[in-house]
């Protein structure tokens, strides 16, 4: 009975190598007579939409390198610019856009600005600001600077995962400390429902280690997202919130631009695979943009440095890398 287990053993290895064996000849007869075809093949081979599709599909699952090695009708980076493009598609939504832009200034408070500007020519813009504040006129600019060291902004923002069941939008949740630009990642979910949303507002209003405090104001957008209860608990912990008007993102500059800088110094260069990856991806840049990164907004120099930047240093420059060298670091490391 040993020995007839031993041989159904050896059976199954043997059968398991001969198909392997047998696809890495079709494949590689594949490859031969594909580079034997498009060498025949003058000129560009122009591929309908479909077929640019089907290729992105495939070609993201094998990854740069591969495709380096099997593709011959165009080249591996044009296949991973297709699959932007397919991510790019998911969210056009300029078919459903009813207006462009966002909401205009109040007639009023237009007409006021104006009139002080003519009636005053010698007025500057902080002088007019400080007139429309003693008529009980706020100016949102002049908001954020009285309030940068409490002020505390939250956005979403999408990634695109590959996941077994394909293509998944995962919503991206961050708060940004508008002052420090300390940045904290509160979640991330395909699914941000109301039971997930509340469970944020506790982690990031937790006593003691929460990145939100009392006293702090909130800004935020109308996004659905944020429901009733999560504002409840915000409101609880003594965090004023402060919602912006419908469709004017330019009130949640810092968020927004932090979002670029992700999404133009990382995500853009990379496809995820699982939330793992995502997860992993996004705690690299964080720590990337507050240690590693100078900051023009600042004074160019980095948020929290390691070590302290006027100390004289002996040894060679040295790089650190993150996210396979997508992410570099100059420093010269202690004796």
């Amino acid at each position: 009975m040993e020995d007839r287990r031993m041989d159904w053993k050896t059976l199954l290895a043997y059968i398991t190598g001969s198909v392997d064996q047998e696809l890495l000849l079709r494949n590689e007869y594949l490859m031969t007579e594909n580079r034997i075809l498009r060498d025949q093949i003058t000129g560009r081979v122009r591929l309908s939409d479909g077929e640019r599709k089907a290729l992105a599909e495939i070609g993201q699952k094998l990854g740069k390198k591969a495709l380096e090695e099997v593709a011959k009708i165009v080249k591996p980076g044009t296949i991973l610019g297709w699959h932007r493009a397919l991510v790019a598609q998911k969210f056009d939504g300029s078919k459903r856009r009813k207006a462009p832009g966002r909401p205009t200034i109040d007639q009023e408070l237009e007409a006021l600005v104006v009139r002080m500007a003519q009636e005053n020519r010698s007025w500057s813009y902080d002088r007019i600001v400080g007139a429309l504040a003693n008529l009980g006129y706020t100016i949102w600019k002049e908001f954020i600077r009285m309030h940068l060291d409490v002020l505390v902004a939250t956005d979403f923002f999408t990634a695109e995962v590959w996941t077994l069941s394909g293509l998944v939008t995962y919503y991206v949740l961050f708060f940004i400390h508008l002052s420090s630009r300390k940045v904290h990642i509160a979640g991330m979910t395909p699914h941000p429902s109301q039971a997930w949303m509340m469970q944020v507002a506790r982690n990031v209003t937790m006593a003691d280690w929460g990145f939100l405090e009392s006293g702090q104001y909130l800004i935020h957008d109308r996004d659905g997202k944020y429901c009733p209860t999560f504002q409840q608990i915000i409101d609880t912990a003594g965090v004023t919130r402060v919602p912006l008007p419908p469709r004017s993102p330019n009130l949640n500059a810092y968020a927004e631009r932090w979002v670029r800088s992700v999404k133009e110094e990382c995500l853009a260069w990379v496809i995820l695979f699982g939330e793992a990856s995502l997860r992993h991806v996004l705690t690299q840049y964080v720590e990337h943009f507050h240690h590693e990164r100078n900051h023009q907004g600042k004074g160019n120099v980095l948020l929290f440095p390691a070590v302290s930047p006027g100390t004289a240093r002996q040894s060679p420059m040295q790089c650190r890398e993150r996210l396979g060298g997508l992410l570099k670091y100059y420093t010269c490391e202690a004796a």
